[in-house]
């Protein structure tokens, strides 16, 4: 476990991940090389500063920094509030404006896990017909569209647009070293559906996501977004996935639903 190994060694780690040699992380950080790798093997003791000002260059994600700084001997330095808890009131309340004002288009706030913490209206008859096992919290939006008894029967490029979730979840994978997200990776992998992706057209600009509801065949491109600057770890955790119509027919379609 990360709390139960030495700082240097997370620090180190975390550097390879990012393919930094120590002259050039040590550049970035304003520090010697040679105190940056004692710092590596432990002969000396990182200060909290320091912990902080290379997980910044390393561009660490919150929740990891507050296990390095633990790790170090020092107490976490940014808090973790409860989306649904008092001091994320104002948070929720504007993800609940952004869902709202995105309707009658589906929309998602996920977390690190892809777990689903709210949707819109629309995101319910997307959903419709899948098995009750994949509705029960937490609600993982990879499972719930690659699995054989959710959306996965109903989408028509199965194969490309798994191979574009089972994408991003590699690069996420890559980037935060995350057990239990690869344990996820490992899951969706063996899912069926994975026959080879069709080759990208010319005129193609996004992946485009393909389902069936009801007689129609809808056709949507997604945009991800984040909160810029968060300083609470839940905060920067989560995003907004939201779908828009790729054609006239699908908007017509969604206005009519």
């Amino acid at each position: 476990m990360m709390e139960n190994r030495p700082v240097g060694v997370l620090l180190r780690e975390w550097r390879e991940r990012r393919r930094l040699s120590q002259l050039e992380l040590s550049i970035q950080a304003d520090i010697s090389t040679r105190h940056l790798s004692f710092v590596e093997t432990g002969r000396s003791r990182p200060t909290s500063a320091m912990i902080l000002r290379l997980t910044e260059q390393l561009d660490v994600p919150l929740r990891e920094r507050n296990a390095l700084l633990l790790a170090g001997g020092y107490a976490p330095a940014y808090p973790e509030g409860r989306l649904d808890g008092p001091q994320l009131k104002e948070v929720r309340a504007s993800l609940r404006q952004v869902l709202a004002g995105h309707e009658p288009y589906p929309a998602v706030v996920v977390d690190r896990r892809w777990d689903m913490l709210d949707a819109n209206a629309p995101i319910a008859r997307l959903i419709e017909g899948v098995a009750a096992h994949l509705l029960e919290p937490p609600v993982n939006v990879l499972r719930l569209s690659l699995h054989p008894d959710g959306l996965a029967p109903r989408i028509v490029n199965l194969a490309e647009w798994r191979a574009h979730l089972l994408s991003r979840l590699e690069r996420q994978v890559a980037a935060t070293g995350a057990a239990d997200l690869r344990e996820l990776l490992e899951e969706l992998r063996g899912y069926p559906g994975g026959g080879e992706a069709p080759p990208k057209r010319a005129q193609d600009v996004v992946v485009p996501f393909r389902i069936r509801v009801g007689n129609a065949e809808l056709r949507f491109f997604s945009i991800t977004a984040v909160f810029g600057s968060p300083l609470d770890v839940t905060v920067s955790e989560l995003a907004i996935e939201s779908f828009f119509p790729a054609d006239e027919a699908t908007s017509a379609a969604l206005r009519r639903l």
